[in-house]
């Protein structure tokens, strides 16, 4: 039986405030970035003043021409003071490393009203979710300067990504079609990234979210192997899933990436044998059914079936 959401939410009077059009601009971290980015778009196509915090303005090139640019840095307090002003709203997506995560958290409490952090469901009850994770531990310290600061705030909490599937098996698909990984049965419930993207957009421009504790899921428990066997039936072609050792796996793996596989390593291990933890939140935010894996690998035939351009 798959496992539903228990964290708190908000309760919803019906009388939900949309963000008007024309008010002060929300500020968006990470704007670049894939879940930033397609926030930028959801906002400004709801005409909701949008500012893009971005590090080098070459970078911003990309975004709606009726975004207001500001060049900051999370790694520089003090570069984040312009991009605040006359800001109530914060889309806080952490990408730097945590030295300067105190004096950042202080400067948007100086400044902003709101916060809505984008997070990792390290606080959810299932084993997949309860591996020592020093991105987890990260989270979990900046949220509680969040709460410290006394700033209005929602937590989203986006668990396993399927974009994951684009960037771990892809090469392999557009290859032979041979797909070598280990923990073939371990379960996860892909999100799909424009759902969360969505979710982030709605909470924004609206009031009644302020304590907020979001965990996102796709709606359906799936083997990785069923994951790229969903991907082959797509895709009209026969792709064959093959039992990687764990320890293959991690020699195969850069240095540098080693302690994210040895995460994911002891993630997929203990959720062995278990269905992944599955919440209907999205569907509830959004009044509408949250995308399947399926649909989000039809929407994303050509990553599969075409050379990436560099």
């Amino acid at each position: 039986m798959e496992q539903t959401d228990t964290s708190p939410h908000p309760v919803d009077d019906g009388e939900t405030a949309m963000t008007p059009a024309g008010g002060p601009p929300v500020l968006v971290t990470g704007a670049t970035g894939r879940i930033g980015r397609a926030v930028v778009d959801l906002l400004t196509d709801a005409d909701v003043p949008v500012r893009a915090l971005v590090r080098r303005s070459e970078s911003a090139a990309t975004l709606p021409a009726d975004v207001e640019i500001a060049t900051g840095d999370l790694t520089v307090p003090e570069s984040l003071d312009a991009a605040l002003h006359a800001v109530s709203t914060v889309f806080l997506v952490w990408t730097a490393p945590p030295q300067t995560a105190a004096a950042v958290v202080d400067r948007l409490a100086a400044h902003a009203q709101r916060v809505v952090y984008l997070s990792a469901p390290h606080r959810t009850p299932h084993p997949f979710f309860r591996q020592p994770n020093p991105m987890a531990a990260l989270h979990a310290e900046i949220e509680e300067l969040i709460a410290a600061t006394g700033l209005d705030s929602t937590i989203v909490r986006p668990g396993m990504f399927a974009s994951n599937a684009l960037f771990w098996w892809s090469a392999a698909i557009r290859g032979e079609g041979v797909v070598r990984w280990p923990y073939g049965a371990a379960e996860t419930a892909p999100v799909d990234d424009r759902d969360v993207a969505a979710v982030v957009a709605r909470i924004l421009r609206e009031d009644g979210h302020a304590g907020g504790d979001y965990v996102l899921t796709g709606p359906e428990s799936l083997t990785q192997a069923e994951q790229v066997s969903v991907i082959g039936d797509v895709l009209g072609r026969r792709l064959t899933f093959e039992e990687l050792a764990p320890d293959d796996f991690r020699r195969e793996t850069p240095e540098a990436s080693r302690p994210a596989v040895d995460m994911l390593l002891a993630a997929w291990n203990a959720t062995m044998g278990r269905p992944a933890y599955v919440t209907s939140t999205v569907s509830d935010l959004l009044g509408r059914p949250a995308r399947t894996f399926r649909q989000w690998v039809t929407d994303h035939t050509a990553s599969f079936t075409e050379n990436p351009t560099r």
